[in-house]
């Protein structure tokens, strides 16, 4: 008489990643701060003249600490959170790079908005894609790769038509996605400080 075995569930210690804290509320919070910030000045909000103060967050917090984030996500075995947080952080060091070290402002006008314009297109076909996986994540993730991949589209837009008003719009977008990933930020981190779920983010079911 042979035995039937059932493979129990791995205890929580030895589950990929379990001693590391959920990375995701870092993730967020260093995207949509950054995000917030350069989409004011996209948004004419602020003057043209005060993107500078962007840099620095753009390196350091949505760059750095958001590229840190998908590493952790890495090792807790998450597919998605590791390309999501390290893609997005690598967006942001790029943009660092692109607007403050890249001689951009050397080219002719026309063709440095054609550059910016593709630049902006292909993130935003990769976050249109990032849009479908997130579907199987949650309510609160999915509206915020909706609304990004909205932003990336349209600021893309307003860079080939060189036109300052479909810019503007794309800023406003911008802000919506900011407000978006802080709410998702802050339902993570609460969750956790409370040990239980305060804010709805829409749960998928696996």
């Amino acid at each position: 008489m042979s035995e039937h075995h059932t493979q129990e569930p791995l205890p929580r210690a030895s589950l990929p990643g379990s001693h590391i804290a959920d990375p995701a509320p870092l993730g967020l919070a260093a995207f949509a701060l950054t995000t917030a910030v350069l989409s004011a000045v996209n948004a004419g909000l602020v003057p043209a003249s005060v993107e500078p103060v962007v840099f620095g967050l753009a390196l350091a917090y949505g760059g750095i600490a958001q590229f840190a984030a998908g590493m952790w996500e890495f090792a807790k075995g998450n597919t998605f959170g590791a390309t999501a947080f390290s893609s997005y952080g690598a967006f942001w060091v790029s943009f660092w790079w692109l607007t403050g070290h890249s001689g951009v402002d050397k080219i002719p006008p026309a063709d440095a908005a054609k550059g910016i314009g593709l630049y902006l297109l292909v993130w935003g076909i990769f976050t249109a894609y990032m849009t479908v996986a997130a579907t199987r994540v949650s309510g609160a993730v999915l509206a915020v790769f909706v609304l990004l991949t909205l932003t990336f589209l349209v600021l893309a837009w307003g860079e080939f038509a060189t036109s300052d008003g479909i810019h503007k719009v794309g800023g406003y977008l911008g802000l919506l996605t900011a407000l978006a990933a802080w709410y998702a930020s802050f339902a993570g981190v609460t969750a956790f400080t409370h040990q239980r779920q305060l804010l709805p983010v829409g749960a998928r079911s696996s």
